[in-house]
């Protein structure tokens, strides 16, 4: 199955193997103003992994779409009719708590999606669960579209959300397993930024109804211009589904973590498109096989409990698990990105946006920077200047932005008051707010959006990687929930600027975070354990300290024409024998 360089097909290399005299080593790699791909054959960068990337990556848009959707659909005239969110003879405590349980429905199906996820993704494998959370999706969204009263709204959100739970489990694990090293931050961007991509089609589809679709039809409430608006979520799912059985290939982690070995290397070649016994595929397993086979002698008897106290007893795995997975979900979460996502329109309004078509609109230009800032992050910023760089740059921006707009409700707060006539030096104030609003969106996408998803999936060991991950998300989804939940209170209790002063108090703790964090950048996943066998607080120094030892990096070597090639030596060293192969490999 997976035999030495001697009999690799490939005769060019062969030679180059064979006549070359090893030169020294490649000189120390300087700053590269894109994503340095050198130690990586080009064609381990090809059309099967970036189609499975492509269809995993596009998942983000489960939860982007409900979010942009929804924050659209409580100022549809027709919606506010139907659900009673306007009832003049209700509190404005009770009206602020019914948007908050209809905003927040699916982050609290998503918080048992995800728990479920733990068990699910594992067992059922990374496509295979991908295809099940699709047909979950569009059974939510068809209960949904057809209801009319407030329980089954709630009923189709939960079920839509135990599907999206399982999609920040699903997606984020499968693209950092498949992903050669230099591209896993962009792969995993891919992801977070089609958050956005979704965002944006809500937003779009919201205004498309408030402008073509009438609210009443002879004097009753027209439900067509809310219902229209739930259709892409079923063509999305269905679209997704479809994709993934033609399109994917299983990720060769997990197939090697259920003993799937001759599956393990097929699957591997065709994500690299290299024969199985090349001298590059021979490295990847092995490297992949050896943490698999340590870690399952360390797990034999694992349980739910015992990963539960593996992330309480182990030092190493707590710190990550508290101290960067979950900090960064709390942090991100309460830096107010989602309180502006959600309630987009709410906010233009308080900065002086009149009308529904016109908050509409705002809301829309705010998905369309969205989308841009997160895949301007995703190609030349998270794997070209590092994640520390780009949460430094993200935080810094989103913070700054935040505090201006909490200053302008502070100062012009009758901005959103019907009637009110601004004098010219609070019409610029106001303009200003609305840039820092979207300013704040592209902070967030280089920020935090750019590397939730991805810490999770890349600082954990193998055997308990979808177990972290997942609780990582309900964690997330947890802090989603109490946020879009809080944020109506919060407004009315702190005033709406008092609101935005804590996001900027906990955007000032995000940067300290981000100082102490370990950069990860272009390191193979089973090299990052050793990066956390050292002191907590010298993880931030990791690329000076451990160098990446995998075989993948250990093997290949520049020779004096400048070209990359393969040393025979460290091949043959890697390379299992016959007898070693039944042992390990078996």
């Amino acid at each position: 199955m997976i035999q030495s360089i001697n009999s690799i097909e490939d005769k060019e290399l062969k030679q180059q193997v064979e006549l070359e005299p090893i030169s020294s080593p490649p000189p120390k790699k300087k700053f590269r103003w894109s994503i340095d791909k050198r130690d990586h054959p080009k064609q381990v960068f090809n059309s099967t992994l970036y189609l499975s990337i492509f269809v995993f990556g596009i998942l983000g848009a489960a939860r982007g779409y409900d979010e942009g959707n929804i924050s659209g659909n409580i100022t549809l005239p027709a919606f506010i009719a139907r659900f009673g969110i306007n009832d003049p003879t209700k509190s404005a405590d009770y009206l602020a708590n019914l948007t908050s349980n209809i905003t927040s429905m699916v982050q609290l199906g998503s918080i048992g999606g995800a728990f479920i996820a733990m068990k699910t993704v594992d067992f059922f494998g990374r496509v295979r669960s991908l295809q099940i959370i699709c047909l979950l999706w569009i059974v939510g969204s068809i209960i949904q579209i057809t209801s009319s009263n407030l329980g089954q709204l709630y009923a189709g959100r939960i079920i839509e959300g135990i599907a999206i739970g399982h999609t920040t489990s699903i997606g984020p694990v499968y693209l950092a397993e498949v992903s050669p090293s230099p591209i896993r931050g962009l792969a995993s961007c891919i992801f977070a930024g089609a958050v956005y991509i979704g965002v944006l089609i809500g937003y779009l589809a919201n205004l498309g109804c408030v402008l073509n679709v009438a609210d009443t039809v002879n004097g009753h409430i027209n439900d067509n211009q809310w219902r229209y608006t739930l259709i892409p979520k079923i063509l999305l799912a269905s679209l997704i589904f479809i994709m993934s059985t033609i399109l994917c290939v299983e990720s060769p982690r997990w197939l090697l973590k259920v003993n799937k070995v001759d599956q393990a290397v097929k699957n591997l070649s065709k994500l690299r498109h290299m024969p199985e016994d090349h001298a590059y595929i021979v490295a990847e397993i092995s490297d992949i096989n050896e943490q698999v086979l340590a870690e399952k002698d360390a797990i034999a008897n694992s349980s739910i409990l015992g990963n539960l106290r593996d992330l309480v007893t182990n030092k190493s795995i707590a710190y990550r698990f508290f101290c960067i997975a979950g900090a960064a979900q709390v942090l991100g979460q309460w830096s107010g990105a989602n309180a502006v996502t959600i309630y987009a329109s709410e906010l233009f309004s308080l900065a002086g946006i009149k009308g529904p078509v016109g908050k509409l609109k705002m809301s829309a230009i705010l998905g369309v920077v969205k989308v841009i800032s997160a895949y301007l992050g995703a190609f030349f910023i998270i794997d070209v200047f590092g994640r520390k760089r780009a949460l430094y740059s993200g935080i810094s921006l989103q913070m700054v932005s935040i505090l201006y707009y909490a200053i302008f409700l502070t100062i012009v707060p009758q901005a959103s008051q019907n009637g009110t006539v601004l004098t010219p030096s609070q019409t610029r104030a106001s303009k200003g707010a609305l840039a820092a609003i979207f300013l704040s969106g592209t902070g967030w996408t280089i920020g935090f959006n750019s590397v939730q998803y991805l810490l999770g999936s890349e600082i954990f060991p193998l055997h308990i990687r979808s177990f972290a991950q997942s609780l990582v998300m309900v964690l997330h989804f947890a802090n989603q929930y109490g946020n879009s939940k809080a944020l109506p209170k919060l407004m009315l209790a702190l005033q709406p600027y008092g609101a935005f002063y804590f996001f900027v108090g906990v955007m000032v703790l995000g940067l300290v975070f981000a100082f102490l964090l370990p950069e990860l950048q272009g390191r193979s996943l089973e090299s990052v354990e050793e990066v956390f066998t050292l002191p907590w607080y010298k993880l931030r120094n990791c690329d000076k300290l451990v160098p990446d030892h995998s075989n993948v990096h250990e093997i290949n070597y520049i020779n004096s024409r400048g070209k990359l090639v393969y040393d025979t030596g460290k091949v043959d060293e890697i390379v299992l024998q016959p007898e070693q192969k039944a042992e390990k490999m078996v």
